[in-house]
C-alpha cells in the first residue's frame, strides 16, 4: 500500500537529497529512492532505472573535477517537488530543472531536464534585459 506524501516531507527529502549529490557519494543519494526508482532525461531520450545504474551513471560520468549542486529554488506540492539546480564540475556549468515524485517517504520518479544554454536574439534586444547566470 502507497502512503500520501506531505508536502513538508517532500521538500526535506528532497533537500537531502541535493545535499547527498553534492558530497558525490551517489550511492548515498541512491539510497533515498524507491524500490521502484526511474529517471527521465527527455532531451537525450534516455531511461535509469535503480538505484544501482543511477550510482554507476553518475560515478563514471567523465568530470573535471568535483561536482557541486547550488540549489536556487524548491517548490512542493504534496508528494511533488520541483528543484532548480547549477551543476558545476569546475570546467563544465549547467542548470537542471528536475521534477521528482515522492511515494512512501522515498524518491520515485524524476525527471530532468538540461537546457543547453544560448545566445539570445537580437531581435528581441529592444525589450529584454540581460541576467547573470550562475
Amino acid at each position: 500500500m502507497s502512503m500520501t506524501t506531505g508536502t513538508d516531507e517532500s521538500r526535506r527529502l528532497i533537500e537531502r537529497y541535493w545535499a547527498a549529490m553534492n558530497t558525490n557519494d551517489f550511492r548515498a543519494a541512491a539510497g533515498l529512492f524507491h524500490d521502484d526508482y526511474l529517471l527521465e532525461w527527455p532531451q537525450s531520450g534516455e531511461r535509469i532505472r535503480g538505484r544501482d545504474n543511477f550510482a554507476a551513471v553518475n560515478e563514471n560520468y567523465p568530470a573535471a573535477g568535483r561536482w557541486v549542486f547550488t540549489v536556487h529554488r524548491l517548490v512542493a506540492d504534496g508528494g511533488e517537488v520541483a528543484s532548480e539546480v547549477t551543476v558545476t564540475d569546475g570546467a563544465v556549468t549547467a542548470r537542471v530543472i528536475t521534477f521528482s515524485s515522492v511515494r512512501d517517504g522515498l524518491i520515485v520518479h524524476q525527471t530532468e531536464y538540461w537546457p543547453d544554454p544560448y545566445e539570445p536574439s537580437p531581435a528581441r534586444a529592444a525589450w529584454v534585459e540581460g541576467i547573470e547566470t550562475d
